[in-house]
């Protein structure tokens, strides 16, 4: 059984109520970690809320509270690779939560090896998709480090939990009317449960916090990118974190950004989530756009033929594995010449392209333009239509229609 236990902090019900009762469940030394990727931390504490929830662990029990702030890190080497994969679950989610799994784990892993710890463990339930994330990803990178799951076990519920922290001392801010569980952090927010759990229910206007729609004016964004990554927005430069948290705000207050859908879990069940991803939605949208004049046919199609399957390897909690190496070597390679500017309009409720270019564009205009710079060998058709067609036109003389003219 393991002695020393890095626990991945979240600083809620639940993580809190887990150091305590590994302590005395386990009799194992938990060390509390929580890794800031740009979630929204109790807003209404004063000075820094990190400070607050390290606080909080050591109240709990915690021999020791570390913060890592990996908001660049999670942004440039968790995000950026996602967006230039296109990576969207199931056609729609930007995988807000799947995203920051690794690069938690990989803390996680991190601080193990730094307090000589010989387990790791979670807050997650056996119902969630994060279970999976974090188990896996902690086996890939160090399998002989041990995982725990308290929540997964200890058979409590909500209610029990929070008389459990009141019976001892833990300082929480959660109460048994919470109705929603939220998950967020810089490339979105995720909002679950209450009567959201009712596919048919229309999601309460109060649940928003990232779209809620302010302004009014229609105006243009312009989105600048090299080799496939956001560098700049109206011509001003500004890294991945900049770019993201300005868009979330900017193109967030024209209401545009909200995902309702019905995904399919890793457990094997189907269950109705809400999402807000202004910023991931729109430099997508953008990026994707960038590629339609970057890219030569076969590499576009191919790549739009693995991306579906590179964000399943995200959603699986497969991020540290061979085949997503691999596709992130390919995907590389792609982005080589998808450098350029896209331009986006923004209405309320409305984020849509309406212009691109590049450097290293292969839109061709003499090719394209039906005008009289056109430079496209018109006499050139009739041979290649006529070979194009030449199996059907063979089939339907000898077994098709024409054979029975």
């Amino acid at each position: 059984m393991a002695k020393r236990v890095v626990l991945a902090y979240s600083g809620g019900l639940d993580t809190s109520v887990a150091v305590r009762w590994m302590i005395e469940t386990y009799g194992v030394e938990v060390i509390a970690l929580a890794v800031d990727v740009g979630q929204a931390v109790d807003p209404a504490q004063s000075g820094d809320p990190w400070d607050a929830i390290k606080a909080r662990a050591l109240a709990a029990g915690a021999s020791e509270a570390v913060v890592i702030d990996a908001r660049e890190e999670f942004a440039e080497n968790f995000v950026a690779p996602a967006l230039a994969a296109n990576a969207l679950y199931e056609g729609r989610y930007p995988l807000v939560s799947a995203l920051s799994r690794p690069v938690i784990v990989k803390h996680l892993v991190e601080g193990a090896r730094r307090f000589g710890a010989d387990a790791v463990a979670h807050g997650c339930t056996g119902k969630g998709n994060d279970q999976v994330r974090f188990e896996v990803g902690t086996r890939s990178l160090a399998p002989d480090l041990e995982v725990l799951a308290p929540v997964r076990g200890w058979g409590m519920t909500r209610e029990e939990s929070i008389l459990y922290a009141y019976r001892n001392d833990i300082p929480i801010v959660a109460t048994k009317e919470k109705v929603y569980s939220i998950d967020d952090n810089l490339w979105g927010r995720a909002i679950e449960c209450g009567e959201m759990e009712d596919p048919w229910a229309v999601p309460p206007q109060g649940v928003w916090m990232l779209t809620r729609q302010t302004a009014t004016e229609p105006r243009d964004v312009v989105i600048g990118f090299e080799q496939g990554k956001p560098t700049s927005v109206d011509g001003e430069r500004l890294g991945m974190l900049g770019i993201i948290t300005l868009l979330n705000e900017l193109i967030g207050s024209y209401g545009w950004g909200r995902i309702d859908m019905v995904e399919n879990r890793r457990v094997g069940i189907k269950s109705r989530e809400t999402y807000e991803c202004p910023a991931s939605l729109a430099l997508i949208l953008a990026h994707k756009d960038l590629e339609s004049i970057c890219l030569e046919r076969d590499l576009d199609r191919e790549k739009a033929r693995i991306e579906p399957r590179y964000a399943e390897l995200i959603y699986d909690g497969l991020w540290f594995s061979p085949l997503k190496d691999a596709f992130d070597s390919f995907v590389k390679s792609s982005q080589r010449h998808v450098t350029g500017e896209v331009r986006l309009h923004l209405e309320p409720g409305s984020c849509v392209v309406t212009g691109r270019r590049s450097p290293d564009s292969l839109y061709d205009y003499g090719l394209a333009t039906y005008d009289a710079a056109d430079s496209f060998r018109h006499e050139d058709s009739a041979g290649f239509v006529r070979l194009w067609g030449l199996g059907l036109e063979t089939w339907s003389a000898r077994q098709g229609p024409g054979s029975r003219s």
